[in-house]
């Protein structure tokens, strides 16, 4: 007898405490902020991610019908909310449709090495409300550790003019404790290019050696140098002295007084508002130290300098493809996860962390408005890029036609290669990722589904819900609490 397949079951996200939590109370939330004299609201962005949330994975806001063709019983399939900020759901299968068009149609078959960068507290909240100041911190970080792949590669007799180094960066905005962190995790290919075009020849690969821990420390010097330079430039630190003084310059302050609280506490692992404003979940670290400072080992192939990071002891061989997919997945996650949310006996929320930290702290309690004030401050920005690409992997470099994985490699053939976008439908993300058969019908077990409409109607859906005995009407949104809590909290 054949092995069950296993099939999709749909959720429920209604049910889970992170829905629950945004229901009931992110009303009040934003009426406390409207009582608190200091606060304008939040930004319609942030906002409209809550609200969206909420509709997410709700049959009674829209869904697929989808029929089996052999025992023709029908699967209804909620439509997601598709936002970047904290849903588990939409990061979830954003990151893996991610790590899997990178892995099956951009990164060629060589060593590839992921190289984290952390920056000190001030500038990843000045980054936090700036598209153009994280482009540029960005391109310090990319162009610095390019630099040192080509200086690698002229060492061995390659004329620096014909090289190209290439990578993806993801942009990250949290931490493991639901804080405010933009740091960066940038894969390099471990080598560069040789173009050999002008030949009529492809691209040769020239792999480097693996950096030492004094060429880390080398390159997270020049990165602090040339950061703490440019942001003299832009007027964020005083000009002419030594040391690194912040200037006060914070055009968010002066238009989105709310969020931008909200960003410097999340920031400084801190409470912006109510009862416990100002108090700090846990012990923060230092700003930017002294300019002529000296990179301290911190570990293998890490080191730190004046509030800046670099670890780059993750390398991923040429041949081992599923390694280097879990590497992606994990640089593309989402910054909520939900089988760590709990709700304790005193209704204060409990997110525990993967691992606990060097002082024993196994996790944080936060009530439910401090909660999604957390959340709040990690929205990323409109129109901001989170993922990036650059030097013969960028989308007009003229290596990167030829340097990509072939078919054969891609395991494809025929129309299958025409693959000119990076969408993976859902059913393919989910064999591949939890080897769910999403095309299988979960009742029959052999006949396969199809779709047959998409109903966005309210008067059809309502309907068909109701003939269904499914819940028609969308979960309630709590109405904020009463002025007199809400000034309890706001005290």
């Amino acid at each position: 007898m054949a092995p069950a397949v296993a099939t999709y079951e749909p959720r429920d996200p209604s049910s889970t405490v992170l829905s629950k939590v945004i229901a009931e109370h992110f009303e009040t939330f934003l009426v406390s902020l409207d009582d608190d004299p200091d606060a304008k609201g939040l930004p319609a962005y942030v906002q409209r991610e809550f609200y969206d949330y909420l509709q997410c994975g709700i049959l009674a806001h829209g869904f697929l019908r989808m029929g089996c063709d052999t025992c023709k019983k029908e699967v209804l399939l909620a439509f997601s909310c598709k936002r970047r900020g904290f849903c588990p759901a939409c990061a979830g299968r954003r990151m893996a449709q991610t790590a899997a068009h990178l892995v099956e149609c951009v990164i060629p078959w060589v060593p590839t090495r992921q190289w984290v960068v952390s920056v000190p507290i001030p500038l990843r909240y000045w980054m936090s409300s700036s598209r153009d100041l994280t482009a540029q911190v960005h391109t310090i970080i990319r162009t610095t550790i390019a630099q040192y792949y080509v200086n690698q590669a002229v060492k061995r007799g390659v004329e620096r003019h014909r090289v190209q180094p290439g990578s993806v960066s993801f942009i990250q905005r949290f931490g493991g404790s639901i804080n405010l962190n933009v740091h960066f995790h940038v894969v390099f290919l471990e080598g560069v290019y040789l173009d050999r075009t002008e030949a009529g020849l492809k691209p040769r690969f020239v792999k480097v050696e693996p950096p030492t821990d004094a060429d880390i420390a080398d390159v997270v010097q020049k990165i602090s140098r040339r950061v703490i330079r440019t942001l003299r430039r832009l007027g964020y630190l005083e000009a002419g002295i030594d040391a690194a003084v912040a200037t006060g310059y914070d055009p968010l302050l002066d238009n989105e007084p709310a969020i931008a609280r909200t960003m410097a506490a999340s920031v400084q692992q801190r409470i912006a508002f109510g009862e416990r404003a100002g108090r700090q979940v846990r012990r923060m670290g230092a700003g930017f130290g002294y300019e002529g400072a000296s990179p301290a080992l911190t570990g293998p192939r890490c080191a730190s300098v004046n509030g800046f990071s670099l670890h780059a002891n993750t390398q991923v061989p040429a041949h081992r493809r599923d390694q280097l997919e879990r590497l992606m997945r994990y640089t593309g996650r989402g910054a909520l996860s939900l089988e760590r949310l709990a709700e304790d006996a005193n209704e204060d929320l409990v997110y525990m962390f993967t691992r606990p930290w060097s002082n024993g702290t196994t996790g944080i309690k936060l009530s439910p408005l401090e909660l999604l004030e957390k959340l709040a401050a990690i929205v990323p920005l409109p129109r901001a890029h989170l993922v990036r690409y650059a030097g013969c992997l960028a989308p007009h470099s003229k290596l990167r036609d030829a340097i990509i994985p072939t078919p054969r490699q891609q395991g494809m053939d025929g129309e299958e290669t025409k693959t000119g976008t990076p969408y993976w439908n859902w059913a393919r993300l989910l064999g591949r990722v939890f080897h769910v058969a999403m095309a299988t019908c979960p009742f029959c077990r052999r006949g396969s589904l199809r779709i047959i409409a998409a109903l966005t109607q309210e008067a059809v859906v309502t309907r068909i819900l109701r003939h269904l005995n499914l819940a028609s009407i969308p979960p309630p949104i709590a109405p904020a609490r009463c002025r007199q809590e809400r000034c309890a909290w706001v005290d």
